[in-house]
């Protein structure tokens, strides 16, 4: 009976010269003009890892979970990584690989398209995806070249199979063959300055051209590459207290988090930086009084609640989900003795909505589940309106690295349109004399001093109020500081707005505009 090959002697001499004396097998060098002399791989077969290191399958399912649930990493990771019950120093590996292959995917995409033999969407996204966890650990981390292209390739075999596996490894050893700035400098010998940066800096070019444009007209031209790299430096966690009598209360719960290593903000009272890990161990977080926010959202939200408050107003926030500024809007509302009608369209974000102001007393707030464009319904008038307008999110890239290669320039029209309509509706229900805080989670100038503009000349009762003024009495002296100099050049609806940014101010680059509406 003849042997099968593979098996015995005939399956053996098909290529007498794969191996060494070692057993290790050589790979098939390049492909196409790349193709180089056969070399062998860095381990014998029975060297070489099977199965998936629990921090990397972690990164991993989280890239999986973006890719095909739209989820956000920064919910789904914590979650995996209890799920793993990885120590500190792994949850650290599996945070900074994660983050870093969503930042920059569309730098290492470029770069593996150098490298594959065929279009990157033909690719499994199961293996796309532990190739881009193999280029940021070849590229941008501390990780011995064979143990990223070694692991890599035993994920692939324990999480898709063997098939695979042989490609990923010839891949990353090519991709391996050079520095990060290496491939960059290759990848822009021959495009524009705008494209160029996109690449050096992970960002979709429209981002860059967006920002860029942004930064022109509030008068820092200068600052693009500055900008850039901070919107991929790790995202601190923001903290909150919220204000009031609550229990536990929320400044008890803010200094027990600083005793515990946070520190203080800089920027305004109530708030503060933390580094020190997981906050789920932090006292108050689980009862709420405690909350992760970014300071921006903190900032803008107690400038609108500040000015000269009369008892019984009548306060909303007509796009609450999930509930960050809902809550501290409320704590505030309780604390001046007024009300505050939170509304979101989503029931599922409705209920998130309601937890957040679950630790304020009931009497300062309720929920309204509902289209904020039909708040008019309600048949009620209110002194004081924040409208947090859904948007593109290009203000929270740092914590959100995924949103930059999800959103796409075509999502702004449909935005626009709707944040118009929501600006409509509000001053409908906006009472004579009342405030208006138009918020953007972005700095687009379609999204931000385009909508003010156009709601000024829509509705001519509106007033543009000096929104550095009221930011700045909210401020301790360093946030006033930073206020206090307005760039030159900046344009006249841009020099009343405030528009922050994570290299300036180390927050989202939250955009806050003031409207007053005239009594009539």
């Amino acid at each position: 009976m003849s042997q099968q090959p593979g098996r015995g002697e005939r399956g053996s001499n098909r290529h007498p010269d794969r191996r060494n004396t070692q057993g290790r097998q050589r790979n098939r060098g390049g492909h196409g003009e790349n193709r180089g002399p056969r070399k062998f791989s860095q381990s014998a077969p029975s060297q070489r890892s099977r199965r998936a290191d629990p921090a990397r399958l972690v990164a991993f399912r989280v890239l999986r979970a973006v890719a095909l649930d739209d989820a956000y990493a920064n919910l789904v990771l914590p979650h995996e990584i209890r799920r793993a019950k990885l120590d500190k120093r792994d949850a650290a590996f599996a945070t900074e690989l994660t983050y870093g292959a969503l930042r920059a995917q569309g730098t290492y995409d470029a770069i593996l398209a150098q490298n594959v033999d065929r279009e990157l969407d033909q690719l499994d996204p199961p293996v796309l995806n532990a190739l881009r966890l193999g280029a940021h650990q070849l590229l941008a981390m501390r990780v011995d070249d064979h143990a990223a292209v070694n692991e890599t390739v035993g994920l692939v075999r324990d999480q898709v199979g063997t098939g695979p596996s042989g490609l990923v490894n010839a891949v990353l050893r090519r991709v391996g063959e050079k520095s990060l700035d290496e491939w960059v400098a290759q990848l822009t010998a021959e495009v524009g300055e705008l494209d160029a940066l996109a690449l050096r800096y992970a960002h979709p070019a429209w981002v860059v051209r967006a920002l860029r444009q942004s930064l022109k007209l509030h008068g820092r031209g200068e600052d693009l590459e500055q900008l850039l790299q901070a919107d991929n430096l790790a995202p601190e966690v923001h903290l909150v207290g919220l204000p009031g009598q609550l229990q536990p209360s929320g400044a008890e719960s803010l200094e027990q988090a600083l005793q515990a290593g946070a520190r203080p903000s800089e920027l305004i009272d109530g708030a503060a930086v933390f580094r020190g890990g997981d906050i789920g161990r932090l006292a108050g977080v689980r009862e709420g009084a405690l909350r992760v926010q970014d300071i921006g959202s903190q900032w803008v939200a107690r400038a609108l609640a500040e000015p000269a408050v009369s008892p019984g107003e009548r306060w909303l926030d007509l796009c609450a989900g999930p509930g960050g500024k809902a809550a501290l809007l409320g704590a505030l509302a309780a604390e001046y003795g007024v009300h505050l009608t939170a509304n979101e369209p989503a029931a599922h974000r409705a209920e998130l909505v309601q937890k957040a102001l679950a630790p304020v007393p009931a009497e300062a707030w309720s929920v309204r589940t509902g289209d904020g464009r039909t708040i008019g319904e309600l048949g009620t008038q209110f002194d004081r309106i924040i409208v947090d307008a859904p948007c593109t999110g290009l203000g929270a890239l740092r914590r959100r690295p995924e949103s930059r290669w999800r959103r796409q320039l075509s999502d702004l029209a449909e935005l626009t349109v709707l944040q118009e309509q929501l600006l409509d509706a509000a001053v409908g229900v906006l009472a004579e004399d009342g405030l208006l805080a138009y918020v953007t989670c972005s700095p687009h100038v379609a999204e931000t001093l385009v909508q003010v503009e156009d709601a000024l000349r829509r509705h001519s009762d509106l007033e543009l109020l000096d929104a550095h003024e009221v930011m700045t009495d909210v401020a301790l002296p360093a946030g006033q500081e930073l206020l206090g100099s307005r760039p030159a050049g900046s344009s006249e609806v841009a020099a009343k707005t405030v528009q922050l940014w994570p290299h300036i101010h180390g927050t989202d680059a939250m955009f806050f505009a003031l409207m007053r509406k005239a009594e009539s």
